[in-house]
């Protein structure tokens, strides 16, 4: 039995809800709070988390060694096609905090997801159990007015709307911490790791670096005190979804592109290449001029960053990183451009968005075979193709001009490292 409170209801639980609200959770003082959880479409981890009583390993993977603990904040877990169990868990006056990790595909059109929820917040409404708050947790851009935006589209009652509009609250929030795959061979190394769960069959590994950046609009809805656990609580998240999009997305993907095309499989490996660097190092120097955000803050971001992808231990590929790029360099890249060039029309593409963008564009026409993106233009584009996909306003000369001067490059530094030359 647990003396946790179940007032926090997640829907899509898996890593990094294991490794991220659940840990903030834990972690928070005061009165205990437990999180009840609802899987996606599988009813797997669900089953597997009930096995052991919904207790698991944390396993925090540093670049000297490994720690343990266990978390126990969840005290409940169901798979997602348990409809009236999530139904009474939203009626239930316990449950305050409503929290989503569901992808960016869970807000589209044609999810069910905002339609689960339009059920369970109408059994609220019946039941009159009073104010909650929705918070995604997904990397979504004002991820909270996307969710209230997705749930009001999805509800046909016009008096559930009025009380959805009246009683719940959709804080944005931003949140990171890189959680890798678990593999077969952690699951083996429990045994020898103290502090492990014994015979922990769905330990999660992650970084110990963790950031959570929350909007707060609870306005008196109960919740966990998670800033004693260090969340940092604002009255907009906009500057620190800016400072995680250019800083730590757009390198991340300047690092998958460059870094598969000089021959690099990992984060830690592209990192270390001097090529790789110095055009991520360029790359937040530009972002760095635009981010509202005190000096001070966006060094020790950067600084971060640099220890975080260094990480040999955290196994992060750039194949996976790689992927639907034509949805993640609009935000990731393209938006600081047109901060910079608001600003300032004379400043021109800076070397960093310009090597990023020659590099998605070198991915798909020299390396085909490893593109994972319906949206992108295909191995034949050209780099008015490559514009023409995410940023057409900016297909101009001096942009072409900066872009294929950035290929150019590329090509030769893969040429300098192919020949065992140091690029």
């Amino acid at each position: 039995m647990t003396d946790r409170r179940s007032g926090v209801v997640h829907l899509g639980v898996g890593a990094f809800a294991r490794a991220h609200l659940a840990w903030y959770t834990q972690h928070a003082t005061g009165d205990p709070w437990g999180i009840t959880a609802f899987t996606g479409r599988s009813p797997d981890m669900a089953d597997a988390l009930t096995a052991q009583g919904c207790r698991y390993t944390l396993v925090t993977r540093a670049a000297d060694g490994d720690t343990a603990q266990v978390i126990d904040a969840v005290v409940a877990a169901h798979p997602g096609s348990d409809v009236d169990a999530f139904a009474r868990a939203l009626a239930s006056p316990h449950t305050t905090i409503v929290t989503l990790t569901v992808t960016e595909q869970g807000y589209r059109s044609g999810s069910d997801v905002p339609a689960r929820l339009v059920a369970g917040l109408d059994a609220r409404r019946r039941a009159g159990a009073g104010r909650i708050a929705l918070v995604s947790l997904d990397n979504l851009t004002h991820n909270g007015e996307v969710l209230r935006r997705a749930v009001l589209d999805a509800t046909t009652d016009d008096d559930l709307r009025a009380w959805i509009e009246a009683t719940v609250v959709f804080p944005s929030s931003m949140v990171d911490r890189i959680t890798p795959a678990t593999t077969a061979d952690d699951v083996a190394g429990l045994g020898e790791l103290p502090g492990a769960l014994p015979q922990d069959r769905v330990p999660v590994v992650t970084e110990p670096f963790a950031e959570w950046v929350l909007q707060d609009v609870f306005d008196g809805i109960d919740r966990p005190a998670w800033e004693t656990a260090g969340v940092r609580l604002v009255d907009d998240v906009t500057p620190y979804e800016q400072r995680k999009l250019w800083l730590l997305n757009g390198s991340h993907s300047l690092l998958a592109y460059l870094g598969l095309l000089l021959g690099h499989e990992t984060v830690a490996q592209a990192m270390a290449d001097d090529v790789c660097r110095s055009a991520v190092e360029q790359l937040w120097d530009e972002a760095a001029v635009e981010l509202p955000l005190p000096a001070t803050e966006i060094a020790e971001a950067r600084a971060a960053l640099v220890d975080r992808f260094a990480n040999p231990r955290i196994r992060h590929t750039l194949a996976q990183i790689a992927s639907s790029g034509s949805q993640k360099l609009p935000v990731r890249v393209v938006d600081v451009l047109r901060h910079r060039l608001g600003r300032d029309p004379a400043a021109g593409v800076g070397p960093g968005a310009a090597t990023l963008i020659a590099a998605w564009w070198l991915h798909q026409t020299e390396q085909p075979g490893l593109v994972n993106d319906p949206g992108a233009p295909g191995a034949g584009s050209d780099v008015h193709d490559v514009l023409g996909v995410i940023a057409p306003d900016l297909d101009t000369t001096p942009v072409v001009a900066a872009v294929t001067a950035a290929a150019d490059r590329i090509r030769a530094a893969r040429a300098r490292s192919s020949e065992g030359v140091p690029a």
